[in-house]
């Protein structure tokens, strides 16, 4: 089914029109492509949590208060009011005074989180410069705000594709300005609210870290805040706290705030606010487990707290604040509520060093499949885990049977223990292709393993590793699942496919309704590596419908047109949400992986097409 047909629809209402907009054109739009890296398509670096180094100080139109928020929360300070008139407070009133409220009173609450001529400007934003493998700056400048706002609240995290996450991933942590029409702290907290529904939370705190606190608008802020939960960063929030306490109204907010307390030297306070808190018979959203949780976290701070007790037995669900605060502290969660938890749990654990090995591994994991985790990061994950206990226990097991894959001078011994992390099951969990790319790049090319070509071209093909894959072309025969994936993946394809080698995969291929021939065909178009001719007679004889045209296949083939790169990765994002590879159809593929090539993101484009063949 298409993706525009289900519930999880990309836009809604006049939202989706916009999809139609007129794509700009600018010098500091296009991009030059460039090769694969030797031995590796991986087209870019993660990004680094560490901002880009403060810039010169900010124009009066950069300082203006954010959108959506009160003239205090941004920008210049403003002139003081008159106070010939105004009546001093008695004694009484000012001892009724909290903190807040006297520094506010005594003009002593700061406005700047750092000195002002140290404040940066949001004319660009991001933590991935190009010369650092971002993409380029001027990007989306020139484009519709309305069309670059719909793709990015219109997409809802999860894709069906791991290298699809990382090409959207790298064109969110680029550091780029934003559109005309929207603020550079508007386009910030878009961006960085996105990164958190794909799960890539440290990428979105860094990018509401390049923006200097004092100019956070609601959208961002709570980003922020949602970011700093879920990496266990809880204290990360404390700037925002001190110079925007008042920014929202509710009981966890108002717990944070005490934390930051605590650990601002207010000790006392925090402990009277987190007890008043507990006592109180409405606390809004927080249950006791919330403020006792709070209480043992502001403990560590010297609050006196660090010996309350945490009983989960009248808990019921997870919450992120649990989960974060519990995490954060070294707790023991129990099983029963890990057990129903949803896969936001799973995405932040891979990456809290606080929670035990095996927790993280299963994380982990996930991490794998979407594109969260690079394999050098799960092998690293799975490292530990053996300097840590050896072989004992199934995480234990798993990471001796890795050393032994890449470590054996026995080529045959190191296949079969790739079998083994691979298991029994027909499907092989494409987290263990992730797990062993660089372990299967390491198996010599021969007859000898011919039998395991297929999934050792998927695994080295999961990790970008095309060149080592390039190897088996001559042993896998023509019409096979690796002929398929090396059709698609590699580079510096020099002749077309002919129709009957895709006739012989079609034969071969058992999916249902021969769904792989049809993205392995999508995927060929898209490349340019098959005839018009061959192209057209697949289309009808599998249905694919691969040249009707929709408002999203417009914009994206007119955003790869103009070589685009950063508006096609937006927009291949919003065409590639769900939860498995039965949730793309050949179309979108054709049209995702046409506009990456044209707008230079050729390595991408082949390792999405091979990953279809490969999962689809």
């Amino acid at each position: 089914m298409s993706i525009f047909g289900s519930k999880q629809a990309l836009l809604a209402g006049a939202a989706f029109a916009v999809l139609g907009a007129p794509i700009a054109f600018a010098a500091g739009n296009a991009q030059t492509a460039t090769p694969a890296p030797a031995q590796q398509a991986t087209p870019a670096p993660s990004p680094s949590p560490t901002p880009p180094s403060a810039s010169p100080a900010p124009s009066p139109a950069e300082t203006a208060a954010p959108e959506g928020e009160g003239e205090e929360q941004g920008g210049e300070e403003s002139s003081a009011p008159s106070t010939s008139n105004a009546r001093l407070p008695t004694l009484e009133e000012l001892e009724s005074l909290d903190t807040d409220e006297l520094d506010e009173l005594l003009g002593l609450k700061p406005k700047y989180d750092i000195p002002k001529a140290q404040r940066r400007e949001t004319t660009r934003v991001g933590i991935l410069d190009e010369a650092e493998g971002g993409l380029p700056a001027a990007s989306l400048a020139k484009q519709p705000q309305a069309l670059v706002r719909a793709a990015l609240t219109g997409t809802q995290g999860r894709l069906v594709s791991r290298w699809g996450h990382i090409a959207l991933r790298r064109a969110l942590a680029s550091r780029l300005a934003a559109p005309n029409g929207m603020s550079g702290v508007e386009f910030a907290g878009l961006r960085a609210q996105l990164l958190n529904r794909m799960g890539e939370f440290s990428a979105a705190r860094a990018i509401a870290q390049d923006v200097d606190v004092d100019a956070w608008n609601t959208r961002l802020a709570n980003a922020a805040v949602d970011s700093y939960i879920a990496t266990g960063d809880i204290v990360g929030a404390c700037p925002l706290a001190v110079l925007r306490g008042g920014y929202r109204d509710d009981a966890q907010w108002d717990a944070l705030r005490s934390i930051c307390s605590a650990y601002g030297g207010e000790s006392g306070r925090a402990r009277n606010e987190l007890a008043r808190m507990r006592n109180a018979k409405s606390r809004g959203d927080l249950e006791d487990i919330d403020v006792l949780l709070a209480q043992r976290y502001a403990g560590a701070a010297g609050l006196g707290n660090s010996t309350v007790t945490i009983e989960w037995d009248d808990v019921d669900e997870l919450t992120p604040w649990r989960y974060g605060l519990a995490a954060a502290l070294g707790m023991d969660i129990p099983d029963r509520l890990l057990d129903d938890a949803g896969p936001y749990y799973q995405r932040a654990s891979a990456s809290l060093p606080s929670l035990p090995l095996a927790l993280r591994v299963n994380g982990a994991r996930r991490a794998a499949r979407e594109g969260i985790f690079s394999s050098a990061a799960l092998i690293d994950l799975y490292s530990q885990a053996y300097a840590a206990g050896g072989n004992e226990g199934s995480v234990g097991t798993d990471a001796a049977q890795l050393r032994t894959a890449y470590v054996d001078p026995d080529p045959a011994a190191r296949v079969a223990a790739i079998r083994a992390l691979w298991g029994e099951d027909a499907q092989i969990p494409y987290d263990r292709q992730v797990l062993t790319a660089y372990a299967a790049a390491r198996i010599p090319a021969g007859d000898q393993f011919s039998g395991d070509a297929a999934p050792l071209i998927a695994a080295m093909l999961a990790a970008g590793l095309d060149l080592d894959a390039a190897r088996w072309r001559d042993v896998v025969d023509e019409g096979d699942a690796g002929w398929g994936m090396l059709a698609v993946g590699l580079p510096n394809a020099k002749q077309p496919v002919s129709n009957n080698a895709i006739d012989s995969f079609s034969d071969k291929d058992s999916s249902t309704g021969r769904a792989r021939t049809g993205l392995l065909v999508a995927g060929l178009a898209g490349l340019g590596r098959i005839s018009s001719g061959t192209r057209n007679g697949w289309d009808r004889e599998l249905g694919l419908e691969l040249g009707r045209e929709t408002a999203w296949s417009k914009a994206i083939g007119r955003a790869g047109e103009v070589r685009n790169a950063a508006l096609v990765s937006l927009l291949m994002g919003l065409g590639m949400q769900g939860d498995d590879w039965s949730r793309m159809t050949p179309r979108h593929l054709y049209y995702i992986v046409s506009a990456l090539r044209q707008s230079g993101l050729e390595a991408e484009a082949r390792m999405i097409a091979a990953e279809a063949v490969a999962r689809g």
